[in-house]
């Protein structure tokens, strides 16, 4: 470079320096502006050697993502000179040290999420983009900035890919869809978002994008034509109220048409919503919500609404802090038109998120608002530990979930995600109640775990000391908090059950004269066609592995010892590999999706699933169902360019599985027979009862019980005991 090409670029960069500070939304105190001043001097140093891809200076990127973090995020001078300082450990000779020194703990400590959010990168892993999430989100410690001005660096980092190869665009935009797009709409950051997902499709399906933003270019005109048609018919009957108010149209984004043509399958110009309206009004808050219904009784006179679209984030608002009043109305020209209306202090918190939110909070509220934010964000975390890709799928479950709002015993208001169940809210209440829930009441009426709640329902939960959670808690529970609890509970019960199956083995086995130690385990666990010891023990444990089968696979373990003693000299022949038809037919089912249907599927050739893997369903546009294990390498890109066409998928242990079974006992009539009976069911064999009927008649009696057994060796076991009690003569399965 030329020495004046130098100078150029030093003049361009005081310049955006210069913006910076003026485009910045927060007030920016003497002392801010030191802070900021310094970040950016030291930044420019450290990055004076460095250039970027494209052939620009590097500190042009920083500055970019600081000006992102100042204006349309709209935090503080902290985040202002983190974000200019968010690569200098990273890649330059800067330590943590020194940005602690010079900044204060607080700036080095979100510098320090950062360096190592970047550090994931290096961390090779089949589902490295669901790690690196997972990591990312424990990085945060104490502080939401972190993540906030990592969006803020991914997004600048979308809008300069040009340079890149095509590989890593699309790698990059992926991710971006399946992780940072996410994250921004829960934060609020709804410009983001859409700016990233639009980003996102145009590397990830260019063509597509091309031709939709050209098609939007081109109706410019007529969505400027309607906006004006639709002001002038309500102008007069506003400014008769005397309101402030501007009108303006939003057309949806292109990555939401592109959802809506594939959901509905239809063209471009068949969708009929293709913008929305805002009325942004002026006015103080105590008059906001009056005025935001004057508002929608003056639209809805001159238009008809859609009752079933009302919307209102008003009285209720999102738990981003999002408020507006949401109606659809049919307008000009006989088209359904959505209408937002807001008032300017509620546009700015839809602008700019949680930034803006306090920004009208006062003192200690502010730092109130982060710590709700950041409590709900560590519930999703106490479950870290578990696998990858379940948990950034569950995550993701309670980032974008649409929210409803119910009311406690007591009236208080609580969100919950669209879909969510009363045990979904009595572990939202908290862990123990939902561990104690034994049934829930919906507007005072008594309902089964997995019913829907819908707005506006009135919970109470009831609780029992003796209630605890069983394996169809997971089928009723959809928040990511409650599924996590169920789950560590199910498998401290399950390792509970197989010590105590362990123990019953070891017994059978020694009167078999069979040791229990790694090589009668493994050859139990192969004979059983099972996957782990521990899975082995628990079916013992629950008697699904009876004394016979024990005693089938002792005399086979026995014969092939002594014929090993005989053969020794000769080869070992080669064990026979079990077939996968073998396994699902006699071990295991496939079902798909929350009604758990039996489906025709094939089996992916990339990751090779067998019954027991974690797995879902992609529909094929030739091929049908195909079946990918979650870790499969090809299950992140799926996931994050098709994820309409993902379907959950599981495989249906035989011995998890629940049986509704009717047996029929016949005897003599005595006192207390029922209560022995009862007691022999759910007292001694924890078996639950879901009906019974019992009936005398001149002495004798007899009685018909719905039981629910996980299989048929329990069942064995529980007529067994029920015909040795007194008085019972007879106990048969209908």
């Amino acid at each position: 470079m030329t020495e004046a090409d130098i100078e150029k670029e030093n003049k361009l960069i005081a310049k955006q320096y210069k913006e910076l500070l003026r485009i910045s939304y927060q007030t920016l105190t003497d002392e801010d502006k030191k802070l900021i001043r310094s970040a950016f001097e030291i930044a420019v140093d450290a990055h004076k050697d460095q250039r970027r891809k494209s052939g620009e200076a590097y500190i042009f990127h920083p500055i970019a993502v600081a000006k992102i973090v100042a204006s349309e995020i709209g935090l503080d001078a902290v985040s202002i000179a983190s974000a200019l300082l968010h690569d200098v450990v990273e890649d330059t000779d800067y330590t943590l040290d020194d940005i602690d020194r010079m900044f204060g703990e607080t700036v080095a400590r979100i510098v320090d999420g950062l360096t190592k959010i970047s550090h994931l990168k290096k961390d090779m892993n089949i589902s490295q983009q669901a790690e690196n999430f997972r990591k990312m989100l424990l990085t945060l410690n104490d502080d939401v900035r972190v993540i906030i001005i990592k969006i803020a660096d991914r997004y600048h980092n979308m809008l300069t890919m040009d340079s890149m190869p095509e590989h890593k665009q699309v790698k990059i935009a992926s991710e971006t869809l399946y992780i940072y797009a996410p994250l921004a709409h829960r934060i609020g950051l709804y410009n983001i978002k859409t700016e990233l997902e639009d980003l996102s499709l145009k590397y990830t399906e260019p063509e597509v994008y091309d031709d939709i933003k050209s098609k939007v270019e081109d109706s410019k005109e007529d969505q400027q034509e309607y906006i004006d048609s639709f002001a002038e018919i309500i102008d007069t009957s506003l400014k008769k109220e005397g309101l402030n108010y501007t009108i303006k149209g939003r057309m949806k984004s292109i990555f939401s048409m592109r959802k809506k043509m594939i959901a509905q399958n239809v063209s471009f110009d068949e969708i009929y919503d293709k913008f929305a309206l805002r009325i942004i009004y002026k006015s103080d808050k105590e008059n906001e919500k009056f005025l935001a219904w004057k508002i929608y009784s003056i639209v809805t006179d001159h238009f008809t609404p859609n009752p079933v679209r009302l919307r209102d984030w008003i009285s209720s608002p999102k738990s981003t802090g999002y408020e507006a009043l949401h109606i659809t109305v049919m307008g000009p020209k006989r088209r359904w038109v959505e209408v937002q209306i807001r008032s300017e202090r509620m546009h700015e918190i839809a602008e700019k998120g949680y930034a803006a939110h306090f920004k009208y909070k006062h003192g200690n509220q502010k730092e109130q608002g982060i710590e709700v934010w950041l409590n709900k964000l560590q519930e999703a975390l106490e479950n870290a530990n578990a696998n990858a890709v379940d948990f950034v799928e569950e995550f993701k479950l309670n980032l974008y979930s649409k929210e409803i709002f119910v009311f406690t015993p007591k009236g208080e208001l609580k969100s919950l995600p669209k879909g969510a169940t009363p045990l979904d809210f009595a572990f939202s209440i908290h862990t123990q109640v939902g561990m104690r829930t034994r049934g829930a009441k919906v507007n005072g009426k008594l309902v089964p775990l997995n019913t829907t709640l819908n707005s506006g329902d009135q919970l109470e939960i009831i609780t029992s000391e003796q209630a605890k959670p069983n394996q169809n808690w997971l089928d009723y529970a959809t928040t990511a908090k409650a599924r996590a609890k169920i789950k560590s509970v199910l498998r401290e019960e399950k390792k509970e059950i197989a010590e105590d199956g362990k123990e019953i083995l070891r017994r059978k086995l020694k009167s078999q004269k069979i040791a229990v130690n790694e090589d009668s385990v493994n050859s139990m666990v192969s004979h059983f066609k099972l996957k782990t010891s521990l899975d082995l023990f628990y079916r013992v444990g629950i008697g699904s592995i009876d004394n016979q089968m024990i005693k089938d696979f002792a005399s086979s373990y026995n014969n092939a010892f002594i014929s090993f003693f005989k053969n020794r000299m000769r080869k070992t022949p080669a064990p026979v590999d079990v077939g996968k038809d073998e396994i699902t037919s006699k071990y295991d089912m496939l079902v798909f999706g929350k009604e758990e249907e039996k489906l025709d599927y094939k089996l992916s050739q990339c990751c090779n699933p067998i019954p027991g893997d974690d797995v879902f369903g992609f529909v094929s546009v030739s091929e049908g169902i195909k079946l990918h294990k979650k870790n499969c390498p090809n299950a992140i890109s799926l996931q994050s360019n098709y994820a309409y066409r993902i379907i959950s998928a599981k495989w249906m242990d035989s011995s998890q599985q629940e049986f509704k079974v009717d047996i029929k006992l016949t005897g003599i009539d005595n006192l207390g027979l029922v209560s022995k009976i009862t007691e022999v069911i759910s007292g001694n064999m924890h078996v639950n009862m879901r009906n019974l009927n019992f009936s005398t008649d001149g002495g004798t009696f007899s009685g018909k019980i719905t039981v629910v057994v996980k299989n048929n060796a329990i069942l064995k076991k529980l007529i067994q005991n029920l015909v040795q009690l007194n008085g019972i003569d007879k106990v048969t399965r209908v």
